[in-house]
Order: C-alpha cells, then sequence, then structure tokens
C-alpha cells in the first residue's frame, strides 16, 4: 500500500473515533450508550481470541518455564538451606535440653555432697592403652591435677594432666586406678581397681573390681560402695557413688575376697561432669548415694480351705446317761 496523504488522513480519523467512542463508553460506565456495541465485539472476537489464547499460552508456559529455571533453581536451594538450618536448630535445642537436665541433676548430687564444683563437657576420648576422656575445662578455670571428677550418678575419674583450657581425666576403670573405697551400711575398707578399656573386653557391666582389706568382713550383693577419701581429698574426696556389688569370688589361696562391681556411671556414654576443685567440710559417708529401690514384694500366703469330717467317719455320739458297750460277758451267759 503506497503511504499518500488520503491513507494517513483516514488512518487518523479512526483513530480520533476510537479514541472517542473510548472516552464515551468509560464515562458512561454500565449506562454507556456503546454497552451494544461492546457486546457486539465480544461475541464476535471472543472465540477468536481464547482460540489464540489456548494455541500460545502453551508456548507462552514453556518459555517461562525455561527463562525462570534457574530462579527457581535458586529458591530451591535456599528452602534446602533453610530446612537444614532449622534442622539443626531443633537438635541444637534438643542436645541443650538433656545437658540442663543432666547439669540440674549434677548440681543435685553436689549439694548433697557438700562438693564445690565446676562443671565440664567431655569432648574427645582418649585412644591409647589408657582408659581416659578430655573435657573441656583447664588451668585458666582453676583446675588442677588429682581433682576428682564426677558425674551425677557418681565417681568418674581423677585429673592427671591439664592444659590452658582442657585437661585429661583417668577414668576409674583403668587398670592403673586404684581407690580407697568404704562398703555401705558396714563401712568396712577395701580397694576398688578398674579391669582395663571400660571392662568391655570380658568384664560386661562390672569394668572394677573391689578387695576388701579383712578376709572376714561380711559383704553380699547388692551392698554399695562409696569413696573413702585420700590424704589431704586428693586425689579422691569422700562420700562419692561408686556403684553396686554384683559378684563375690574367692579364690583358693587367697587372703581375701573380690567382689566384681557394677558402676553407677556409663563410662561409655560420659557428656556432662564436674571436677571438685573443694572438698566437702565433713565425710559425706553414704548420704549421696540414691534412695536404695523398694524391695520386690512377697507373695501372700493362701490358705487351703479346710474339709469337713465326712458322717461315716466321725464318731457319733452317745445319749446322756447311756452306758458303753463291753465285750466281756455278763454273769448270766
Amino acid at each position: 500500500m503506497k503511504d499518500t496523504r488520503r491513507t494517513r488522513a483516514v488512518l487518523g480519523a479512526l483513530l480520533v473515533v476510537a479514541l472517542a467512542m473510548i472516552t464515551i463508553d468509560y464515562r458512561g460506565g454500565a449506562d454507556s450508550p456503546l454497552g451494544g456495541l461492546r457486546g457486539l465485539g465480544a461475541t464476535v472476537f471472543g472465540p477468536v481470541e481464547r482460540a489464540s489464547a489456548s494455541v500460545v499460552r502453551p508456548v507462552s508456559d514453556t518459555f517461562d518455564a525455561v527463562t525462570d529455571a534457574p530462579g527457581e533453581r535458586r529458591r530451591a536451594d535456599q528452602l534446602e538451606r533453610q530446612n537444614q538450618r532449622l534442622r539443626e536448630q531443633l537438635r541444637s535445642a534438643r542436645l541443650d535440653q538433656d545437658r540442663s537436665a543432666q547439669l540440674k541433676r549434677l548440681l543435685g548430687t553436689a549439694g548433697m555432697g557438700g562438693y564445690k564444683i565446676h562443671a565440664a563437657q567431655v569432648i574427645s576420648a582418649g585412644q591409647g592403652f589408657e582408659d581416659t576422656v578430655t573435657i573441656d575445662v583447664g588451668s585458666r578455670s582453676g583446675i588442677k591435677p588429682d581433682m576428682t571428677v564426677m558425674s551425677a550418678d557418681g565417681l568418674v575419674g581423677r585429673i592427671t594432666r591439664v592444659g590452658p583450657a582442657t585437661s585429661t581425666v583417668l577414668l576409674a576403670t583403668d587398670q592403673t586406678s586404684s581407690i580407697g573405697s568404704r562398703l555401705e551400711d558396714s563401712k568396712e575398707i577395701g580397694i576398688t581397681q578398674g579391669r582395663g578399656r571400660r571392662g568391655l573386653g570380658g568384664g560386661g557391666e562390672t569394668p572394677l573390681r573391689f578387695q576388701l582389706l579383712d578376709a572376714a568382713a561380711p559383704i553380699h550383693v547388692g551392698q554399695r560402695i562409696v569413696t573413702l577419701g585420700s590424704q589431704g581429698q586428693r586425689p579422691y574426696v569422700p562420700g562419692v557413688p561408686i556403684g553396686v556389688v554384683e559378684r563375690i569370688e574367692r579364690a583358693t589361696g587367697a587372703l581375701t575376697r573380690t567382689a566384681y562391681v557394677r558402676p553407677f556411671v556409663r563410662f561409655t556414654s560420659l557428656d556432662v561432669v564436674a571436677v571438685v576443685v573443694a572438698p566437702p567440710k565433713t565425710d559425706p559417708r553414704d548420704s549421696v548415694l540414691p534412695p536404695k529401690p523398694p524391695p520386690p514384694p512377697s507373695p501372700s500366703p493362701t490358705t487351703s480351705p479346710t474339709t469337713s469330717p465326712s458322717p461315716s467317719g466321725s464318731p457319733k455320739a452317745r445319749p446322756h446317761g447311756s452306758k458303753s458297750p463291753t465285750t466281756e460277758p455278763s454273769a448270766g451267759d
């Protein structure tokens, strides 16, 4: 089509008419005089518009998906990182709650014994021949060698090496560990020794053994043992629970008996512990021991029902005044 002045004039006129119709329709609102014309246009061009949209929409959606793929991937990665952070926060909250409960129990145990403690956390376990763990307190916190280490359940061991921020604890289960001990109730004295590697190699649940100094002293299964205390209260303070006697042996020719002890502390799952930085003013004796479990209820005796004598077997009562029968014959016989 040639670009002539007439063509441009017609195009301009159509634009003016279109703008006028749009203005009139907009101002008229629902009562617009062009409402019928608008409905006619929708009737004529509506099917065409829907058909073209159905053809163009899949292509447009595919193009949008291709162009938005990097953004969607970034959003997915961001959500995954947020979920990971939330999981870590939840796990940390659970650990904090568990450690808070352990610390509360530990403070209760120390309070009963009158021990002044410094709380610590086990951060690693020894890999050598010794039964040791490393805790996260050292000389900066006032920790010194030969201090007693305990948990909320009982004796853990003693400090052997001290660094500025960490310390090494020799566990009570180590073979070189030798602890002065006392039986509850009888107060008999003996020595508790470790059996090595936390008792896992053949010791089972009794990684400690206890030997009485008096071979004739009474000892029985179920008795509990506490620390006797050391000269100058190092390396062991008195009254810390050690364990329960599980079985007793007496070797042929031995001068004393050996009792195998199940400790109160689980040495394979140590977490929150405490270093006793000041001993108690008085020996707590057995006061730190947990309450004894109640004895199992004894079965009540059952009474068997009494059987009534059979009529045939019971003697019949004689009437009052009757004579007893005799086997001797009378004089007239």
